[in-house]
């Protein structure tokens, strides 16, 4: 199984850059959208539609603000919206898709950069989204969740980290959450599990050099359930076409 997680900064900026034609030739299973910036009924278009795969949205309240969507080459078995919190459901920032022997959710968490209140918000959604993590444990099933957390995990996933440890991104507490996630709760970083590189960067802030000069930081992720961990077998960030300030992550999985 193929997965792709990809922030798109408006599905509309990203369509035109080229991402639909990039995306059916990568022979994804699914392809999870985070940031769409545009409800269901403004993609009727066909170019949203490409053939082959099925799109599922969860929108949100607001015009302008997040929404996520996942694209299946199958039909799933059942699709979840929503976690149940305010700061989630009325932003459009979750959606799974459960299949036989596995679940696929995008999602998106909110930024905290622009002021201390919205540093709150996202840590409040932080907070509700590990106590659905913690949720999903009880569950028979594996699960892979792909989104953006717009945190850097490590030093290594972030240039100028020194200079950064005040900044949202990488605060002390988004930090200590990611450890929470990934060495107390046994979940996988899965493209640290088979990439371990320094520069892997899915985000690059808009001025035009920090592309070219890779100064960025890792904020898209799929995060796996630990049974997952040795069905990775390939893992690669695109960068070669700019569709947004974010890049594709690319994740093979052994899975049926």
């Amino acid at each position: 199984m193929r997965v792709i997680t990809f922030n798109t900064q408006g599905i509309e900026q990203a369509t035109e850059n080229g991402f639909f034609e990039w995306m059916v030739q990568q022979d994804a299973d699914v392809v999870c959208l985070q940031d769409l910036k545009a409800k269901e009924y403004q993609l009727d278009d066909e170019r949203y539609h490409p053939e082959g795969y099925y799109p599922y949205f969860f929108d949100a309240w607001e015009d302008g603000c997040s929404g996520v969507a996942i694209y299946s080459r199958e039909v799933p078995k059942a699709i979840m919206t929503g976690l149940g919190f305010e700061l989630c459901d009325q932003h459009g920032r979750f959606i799974q898709a459960d299949f036989e022997h596995v679940s696929v959710s995008s999602f998106c968490f909110p930024s905290g950069l622009k002021s201390a209140e919205a540093q709150k918000e996202k840590d409040e959604f932080m907070e509700g989204f590990l106590s659905h993590l913690n949720k999903t444990l009880r569950k028979r099933r594996e699960f892979i969740f792909c989104g953006t957390t717009n945190t850097a995990h490590k030093t290594v996933d972030l240039s100028n980290w020194y200079a950064n440890q005040s900044v949202s991104g990488f605060l002390p507490q988004e930090r200590e959450w990611m450890a929470e996630v990934f060495d107390e709760m046994g979940f996988v970083d899965a493209f640290r599990q088979i990439n371990h590189a320094e520069r892997q960067f899915t985000w690059w802030p808009g001025y035009n050099r920090a592309r070219k000069l890779n100064e960025g930081a890792r904020l898209d992720y799929q995060i796996a359930t630990s049974n997952l961990r040795r069905s990775i077998t390939n893992a690669q960030i695109f960068r070669d076409v700019q569709f947004s300030e974010h890049a594709p992550v690319i994740i093979d999985y052994d899975i049926d």
